[in-house]
């Protein structure tokens, strides 16, 4: 996709990697539309920051868990810009069992209504405007908690709700993936540990004694944990780079899923050779 002139609308676009996924698409010569609902004390930073790029870009607060104010959310971009081509569904909540303890009703409807509910609504809002570009793009966020559950050294972080709500995605992936071809794709993007997300930068991995922190690092196989540009580069060659790719999932763990295994070198054998 030629991304200079497009008009992308980036959901959790206030800090860490939504607002990277934003500064790199205006960088693209993208037209973004930064939604956001919490952390109002970054919205400064985050209005510099797309300043200095010389973006072109417009901000709105939009409580996503409200159904009735998505559709005036996309009409403001419609508004704006005239056009959608892009819609980066990065939005959810998860419990981490360190901060938040057991389930609560108010905690496990949020995380849901977070993680599935508004990723749908905004999608399903979006659609006829996406498909009106003739080459619409839709990059799904979403965690390997849906693969792993909760368990290993992750269980710390990932709960078991989380982890359901994160493979739900996944089917969201592969049924919008269906409905919107052939004017749009649909991919997601699958994360591991990340410097603000399940990572340092965050609440709950401050909470977790060093060597639990280290196990997690120990079961990755490249051995750090991600950062904004990772989840960058990997989203704009979804969006740019990769016009024959719908319905995919793109998984960026460092290895992580594979992790806690080893590979043995090749024994000798006892065969003589000839």
């Amino acid at each position: 996709m030629e991304l200079s002139g497009k008009v992308a609308l980036v959901l959790g676009a206030i800090k860490g990697i939504g607002k990277g996924i934003g500064l790199a698409l205006a960088g693209e010569g993208v037209k973004v539309a930064l939604n956001y609902y919490d952390w109002e004390e970054s919205l400064d930073k985050m209005k510099q920051d797309f300043e200095g790029a010389n973006a072109d870009y417009l901000v709105a607060r939009t409580n996503l868990l409200d159904t009735d104010e998505i559709s005036s959310l996309v009409d403001k971009v419609i508004a704006g810009f005239g056009r959608l081509d892009i819609l980066v569904n990065n939005i959810e909540r998860g419990g981490w069992p360190v901060v938040h303890g057991p389930y609560t009703q108010e905690q496990w409807d949020l995380e849901m209504a977070t993680t599935l509910r508004a990723k749908w609504w905004v999608y399903s809002s979006a659609l006829p405007y996406l498909r009106a570009s003739g080459n619409g793009a839709v990059v799904n966020i979403s965690s390997i908690a849906g693969l792993i559950g909760k368990s290993g050294p992750a269980g710390r972080i990932f709960n078991d709700g989380y982890a359901a709500a994160n493979r739900a995605v996944s089917s969201f992936t592969e049924a919008w993936a269906r409905e919107a071809a052939p004017e749009v794709r649909v991919n997601e993007v699958m994360l591991g540990f990340f410097e603000t997300r399940h990572g340092p930068q965050t609440r709950g991995w401050g909470l977790l004694p060093e060597e639990q922190r280290n196990e997690i690092i120990d079961h990755t196989l490249l051995q750090r944990i991600g950062t904004i540009e990772d989840v960058v580069k990997a989203v704009l060659f979804v969006i740019r780079d990769a016009p024959f790719m719908t319905g995919s999932v793109l998984r960026l763990d460092g290895g992580y899923l594979l992790g806690g295994e080893y590979c043995e070198p090749m024994p000798k054998g006892v065969i003589e050779p000839q």
